[in-house]
């Protein structure tokens, strides 16, 4: 019998958390530094949605019938969640490097974060992964289940026929034939806490602004009129002062988000350092067919479950990252060429506690170089990816690898005290990939590299497995592959 008694007394124990979220917003109207009043309002941000996570977790993990039995789904949603918290506070925490007020708030925040350590410690003691259900949810689903079939119709759409499958509820058109000239308009006017989709066709065009999607946002598809037509293109940046929690061109926190047929840029260029293109912190994310494209920091993958199906996503460095259980499939990852002494690396996942159930995993897809990196892939070394967190997690297979990835694949983090300690507690693994830059012969020797021959050991980076997807992805229409 599952007892989840000692699990509620812990997220009860959390209630501190509004208090600390009050204190943040205390501290940045008191503040006369811009980029301390930036800290303090991102902590307070990740400090609400801390609390509605645990809050959601609750909820899951409460029976909803007379057996005791909590179901599968509602499971790893406790552990997306219960995951996300905890990410949320070294965010948080991290954000704060150098700040004067840190000394005094750093202690709160350090329990905090034990805290959200013991709830998933408790969590993964009483519901150890169990392989035969997940085996069984993907026979019950042909795609991840949180997709519904009216997403389904829309996704499996072609661009230029979206209004004659769905109508959209609004219409962002530049020349004013719609109902709003601007993206961030048309998001505005979406309902708060939608129970069902709320559309919004954007037409071609290029759309110069920000378009940030609040955590009341829910169920919201943008859907363009192809990558080459539909562009959200911005330019906000770190070395001007906009760090990676508010530089995204598009920012979601709403959950149940889909993205399709959109090219979305950053173009501050590789000199301006940190500089995203997409950040996404919505769990249940989806991104179909759609351009992501920068240099440093393209695709903030923040936290929670994600998925991206026939992207292009490209950059130079650490351009897929962040703390979510993300999977890529049927897309080019294009590297493209770096300032004068950088190197390229792919990934940087930020897994900072092995209880977490985040991981990338990309499969099916392509891993390339740009047209300008090409002719100088011999002086320019791109890596598959690096250790952001102590526990970080990531995996390729059945991917195409192209001649620019260093034989090495892998490298260190290498502005830590210690950069080969992570490679101890790290989980990067390769499994039936090829190309040119596919062979394992003259990879990194790290107890964390695993090259993968065991088709079970693969199958926990799948869709099936790593964000449940046969729980949620049918109804949102993506195709998708469930495992291998």
């Amino acid at each position: 019998m599952e007892s989840t008694s000692h699990i509620h007394k812990a997220l009860h124990k959390s209630n501190s958390i509004k208090q600390w979220s009050k204190n943040m917003n205390i501290l940045k109207n008191t503040t006369p530094s811009s980029r301390d009043q930036v800290a303090f309002s991102n902590c307070e941000k990740l400090l609400e949605l801390s609390m509605h996570r645990l809050g959601d977790s609750m909820m899951a993990l409460r029976s909803k019938s007379n057996s005791t039995r909590i179901p599968l789904e509602s499971q790893h949603d406790a552990h997306t969640w219960l995951s996300s918290v905890l990410s949320y506070h070294v965010t948080c925490l991290e954000g704060l490097e150098g700040l004067p007020a840190r000394a005094f708030i750093e202690a709160d925040l350090e329990n905090l974060i034990s805290r959200a350590k013991t709830s998933l410690d408790m969590f993964v003691a009483i519901f150890p992964p169990k392989e035969k259900d997940y085996e069984q949810a993907l026979v019950i689903a042909q795609f991840p289940s949180w997709v519904a079939s009216e997403d389904r119709k829309l996704l499996e759409s072609s661009s230029s026929s979206v209004k004659d499958v769905i109508k959209p509820n609004v219409v962002v058109a530049k020349d004013g034939s719609g109902n709003f000239k601007t993206v961030s308009e048309a998001v505005a006017s979406a309902p708060n806490n939608a129970q069902r989709r709320f559309v919004i066709l954007v037409k071609k065009g290029t759309y110069v602004e920000q378009v940030n999607i609040g955590k009341t946002k829910s169920n919201l598809m943008l859907v363009g009129e192809g990558m080459d037509a539909t562009t959200v293109t911005g330019s906000l940046n770190n070395k001007d002062g906009r760090p990676i929690s508010i530089s995204g061109t598009i920012s979601s926190d709403g959950p149940g988000l889909i993205l399709k047929d959109l090219c979305i840029q950053n173009t501050a260029g590789p000199q301006k350092d940190q500089a995203v293109a997409l950040r996404a912190n919505g769990d249940r994310t989806v991104v179909y067919r759609c351009r992501i494209e920068a240099f440093q920091d393209t695709l903030y993958a923040q936290s929670q479950r994600q998925f991206y199906r026939e992207c292009i996503i490209a950059g130079t460095v650490d351009f897929i990252f962040g703390d979510a259980s993300t999977v890529i499939q049927n897309s080019k990852i294009i590297a493209r060429r770096p300032m004068n002494g950088q190197s390229n690396i792919v990934t940087a996942q930020k897994r900072s506690y092995p209880k977490e159930n985040t991981g990338t995993s990309i499969q099916h897809c392509d891993i390339i170089p740009s047209p300008e990196l090409g002719p100088v892939i011999g002086a320019i070394k791109t890596y598959l990816g690096r250790p952001w967190g102590s526990f970080s997690r990531t995996v390729v297979m059945e991917s195409f690898i192209d001649k620019h990835v260093d034989p090495a694949g892998w490298q260190v983090w290498s502005s830590d005290e210690d950069p080969m300690v992570k490679t101890k507690t790290l989980y990067y693994g390769e499994y039936a990939n090829k190309g040119p830059g596919a062979d394992i012969s003259r990879r990194v020797k790290w107890s964390g590299f695993h090259v993968i021959t065991n088709r079970a050991d693969a199958f926990s980076f799948t869709v099936g497995r790593l964000i449940n997807g046969g729980a949620w992805l049918p109804s949102t229409g993506v195709p998708f592959d469930v495992g291998l």
